[in-house]
């Protein structure tokens, strides 16, 4: 086995730490890192992402369902919606060859568009809600569960392209859908939705040979305690700074993305496709 790259092992720590402390989905921070960074493929980085996402939210997904903090009627919903949105969005990738030309341009500007909705979902959170969340429990029932659904699959898709979206989108959606569940529950039912999915997803890319597993591997050994470690100081931080301050970088890393240029010969694409530590 290759020797353990330590900036890859540092990196995995420090998006644990900011996904411990803020609760964002580490997609939204990984995947940039990844392809702009360390130059991998963003169909890899993206597959990659997305197995990596699966793992780390299982243990968090296990403990919110010890502690009876997931609303399942809510997850089964989105799960209704996401699945077979993702299959979908998987076939349909599937078809335009991820080392295509097209799909790598999807895959980008859907990535972007991802980051810019994760960063509004952080700053304008509590207007939106203050906003809408009336209208919403004016709503029956079935009208809720309706559009649980189809926010489930706009979901899986979003996700499935860019692996962005099943954390701080998804929280946002939930707590306009269902304003009268205390925040635990709804952070644990985004989470335990978000399992299903992004393995889903992720067994898709790998599928479609878009997984690096070495360089997982090497981001789990730093992300696992720097969760840890994020969890214990996000009592200690102040939070709504922190938001902010991700939601700028969110941006910037938007706008880097944007303006990349992806001209790669077939050659320099699959070595990147493999780009692992070394």
């Amino acid at each position: 086995m290759s020797v353990i790259d330590p900036l890859y092992v540092a990196s995995g720590f420090s998006v644990g730490l900011l996904v411990g402390m803020t609760g964002v989905g580490g997609g939204s921070l990984m995947t940039p890192l990844l392809i702009l960074l360390f130059g991998v493929h963003p169909a890899t980085a993206v597959g990659t992402d997305l197995l990596y996402a699966s793992a780390t939210k299982a243990g968090g997904g296990f403990v919110h369902g010890l502690a009876g903090s997931i609303h399942w009627p809510a997850v089964l919903r989105l799960a209704c919606g996401s699945i077979p949105a993702s299959i979908l969005t998987l076939l349909v990738l599937w078809q335009l060859n991820l080392d295509a030309a097209t799909a790598r341009n999807l895959v980008n500007s859907v990535l972007c568009f991802a980051l810019l909705l994760t960063a509004f979902s952080l700053i304008f959170r509590k207007a939106v809600l203050e906003k809408l969340r009336w209208r919403m429990e004016r709503h029956d029932a079935s009208t809720i569960a309706r559009a649980t659904v189809l926010t489930g699959a706009a979901l899986g898709v979003l996700v499935s392209i860019s692996s962005v979206g099943a954390g701080a989108v998804g929280v946002t959606a939930l707590l306009l859908l269902y304003p009268k569940l205390p925040m635990s529950r709804i952070v644990g039912s985004d989470i335990a939705h978000a399992v299903p999915l992004t393995l889903i997803a992720g067994i898709g890319h790998w599928v479609m040979g878009a997984i690096d597993w070495q360089l997982m591997g090497v981001l789990l050994i730093g992300s696992l305690p720097g969760i840890v470690i994020g969890s214990y100081c996000a009592s200690r931080v102040h939070e709504t700074a922190l938001r902010l301050l991700l939601a700028c970088t969110l941006i910037l890393v938007a706008g880097k993305l944007a303006s990349e240029e992806w001209h790669w010969s077939p050659a320099s694409v699959a070595a990147v496709t493999q780009s692992a530590p070394r």
